[in-house]
């Protein structure tokens, strides 16, 4: 009988950071079928919690603040459970990513934050086909992608975030 002494990997908080239709849940669903790994989707949860009452950049800040807060203990719970958790929430300004440092702080695992750095006009072909598509639970105009990127802030080297940076 042969067997193969491994190290085992250490549970991870997997972040991401990317502009809407940058390919944040295309990279989330892979790095989610690793082993013992889990995947928490903001836009499924929202759609399934707040259907139809997300119409506006205020609505969603209000939604994502209560879907947050519910998320926190559980995702913190997994983490210390030994579980791999991949958040596919938008870690696109310093203070969702705050949040997130919170979380693996306090649960005292690594980290990675994957920065997927891609141009407006990449992400805005992509989200045309995205909303055709009718596959995504939220459809977004060309006028809501330049509102919401108005708030995008890139991860800086101080905020100390281990870093991968993903180009289209």
């Amino acid at each position: 009988m042969h067997t193969t002494s491994s190290t085992p990997v250490p549970p991870t908080l997997h972040l991401v950071c990317g502009k809407i239709a940058s390919g944040k849940s295309t990279l989330t669903a892979r790095l989610a079928s690793a082993p013992h790994t889990v995947r928490i989707s903001e836009d499924g949860l929202l759609a399934q919690l707040y259907p139809g009452q997300i119409a506006s950049l205020a609505d969603y800040v209000v939604c994502a603040a209560r879907l947050r807060a519910a998320i926190a203990p559980l995702a913190l719970q997994m983490l210390q459970a030994g579980v791999s958790v991949v958040l596919d929430f938008p870690a696109n300004t310093p203070a969702s990513r705050a949040w997130m440092r919170e979380l693996f702080q306090q649960a005292g695992v690594p980290h990675v934050l994957h920065y997927l750095d891609v141009t407006d006009e990449e992400c805005k072909a992509r989200l045309r086909q995205r909303n055709a598509s009718g596959l995504h639970p939220f459809s977004t105009s060309n006028a809501q992608f330049d509102e919401i990127t108005r708030h995008f802030v890139p991860p800086a080297a101080s905020e100390g975030f281990k870093l991968v940076r993903v180009t289209a």
